[in-house]
């Protein structure tokens, strides 16, 4: 989406800004002139993760903005306050706030340690509301003012909640701010609406937790950054109080090309969460029946012998090197919908030189996965990603998330025959 010059002189304050989404959206509306108050905790560069609020801020500059890096932590009042101040005094104002700071952990509840918890908490709900607050008497008499939440549509389905509620209650809150704030705000002229991708977007922190590789499926933080600037440029008092997807904007804006955002153009895309089940299922192949064709061509025989073969490359490919790069195990419980039977199989990658094996392990499992019979070797054969067999619920996780999403990577490399 090409710029038009719509934002000169505008201040806007971004908060999780040094990297990600909300570096992209800083530079995407710097290009247009704007000031950008990079607000967000990074003041030194994170060993595995590029990017601190000063290394943004020399890039916004480079393209044409103005910059203010400010230490912010989003949970501390007194730093909220201290940047707004600061925003204010440098810029004389603030236009437009947008809350993109968030914490996540995709754990279940037994999993999920109170101090995750709180933290998920303070930062995407108290965050949002606090950061919004605080921006609230500049918003006021801000030209054009716009709150933009980085946050999902409110759909309460059991699909959300079940395997991570925590994390869905906390990000959930900031649309919640977006349902109450957006009418609360109308007599000030302000709008607030909520934005999401469709798709898993590929950033640096994504690559640093699946261990690079795994951006096949994904779209780049540029389609969030275009989608913002649609939604920024309409008008606040009349565009209000819409939990929008970014593809759904873009299309709005006659964007007809998303090839151009596609990490690997013509890989499979992999659905963010929180996506309404049904209305886009097209983008995903899972339309109407597909379903139904998948049983008919899949018999018993078939599927136990496509098992089999999971069980040769395994034999062939698993080695003392990736337990010691991998160390954990994983228990797959294959529930057959027609005969009602549970089958177990384990991969264990954290003792020996590993062993892939039809029954339970003697050694607890670190993560469990619960899926039918037929989604077991495309899971390993590459047939089926295991982040889209998630998010359409042909795949249940339990356990450790981030040795999950490690075993993502080790299975893109066993489709490979490179483990």
């Amino acid at each position: 989406m090409l710029n038009t010059g719509k934002f000169v002189g505008k201040t806007v304050l971004i908060t999780g800004a040094s990297r990600g989404i909300g570096k992209e959206i800083a530079l995407k509306l710097a290009k247009d002139g704007a000031n950008i108050v990079v607000a967000a905790k990074t003041a030194t560069a994170h060993p595995k993760l590029p990017g601190t609020i000063y290394s943004a801020a020399e890039e916004i500059e480079k393209v044409g903005g103005k910059a203010l890096p400010c230490i912010v932590d989003v949970r501390d009042e007194v730093s909220v306050k201290a940047s707004v101040d600061a925003a204010v005094k440098k810029f004389g104002g603030i236009d437009i706030l947008i809350n993109n700071a968030s914490a996540i952990s995709l754990t279940d509840t037994e999993s999920t340690e109170m101090k995750r918890y709180d933290l998920m908490h303070s930062i995407n709900t108290r965050g949002t509301y606090l950061m919004t607050k605080t921006c609230l008497p500049y918003l006021k008499s801000g030209k054009n003012p716009h709150v933009l939440n980085i946050s999902p549509p409110l759909l309460m389905e059991t699909r959300w909640f079940a395997n991570h509620v925590a994390y869905t209650m906390a990000k959930y809150g900031m649309s919640m701010c977006v349902l109450g704030h957006h009418e609360e705000f109308r007599p000030h002229g302000i709008a607030v609406n909520a934005l999401w991708p469709l798709t898993a977007i590929w950033t640096s922190a994504m690559e640093m937790l699946s261990e690079k590789g795994g951006e096949a499926g994904s779209r780049k933080p540029a389609i969030m950054a275009d989608a913002a600037y649609a939604v920024l440029s309409k008008n606040s008092k009349d565009f209000t109080g819409n939990f929008l997807i970014d593809e759904d904007v873009l299309k709005a804006e006659g964007i007809t090309d998303f090839d151009r955002y596609a990490c690997i153009p013509d890989a499979p895309l992999t659905p963010d969460f929180f996506i309404p089940s049904g209305t886009y299922d097209h983008k995903f192949g899972l339309g109407a029946g597909i379903g139904k064709k998948k049983k008919v061509a899949h018999e018993a025989g078939v599927i136990e012998e496509e098992i089999k073969q999971i069980f040769v490359s395994a034999k062939r490919l698993l080695n003392g090197d990736i337990v010691k790069k991998t160390g954990f195990v994983y228990e797959f419980i294959l529930k057959d919908p027609v005969t009602k039977t549970e089958r177990f199989i384990t991969l264990d990658l954290k003792n020996g030189e590993g062993e892939l094996i039809d029954a339970k392990s003697s050694n607890k499992a670190d993560v469990q996965f619960t899926l039918a019979p037929e989604h077991f070797a495309p899971l390993f054969n590459g047939k089926l990603r295991p982040t889209t067999a998630l998010m359409t619920k042909k795949l249940k996780i339990s356990g450790d998330m981030p040795g999950a999403m490690k075993l993502e990577s080790l299975l893109r490399k066993f489709t490979e025959g490179k483990l």
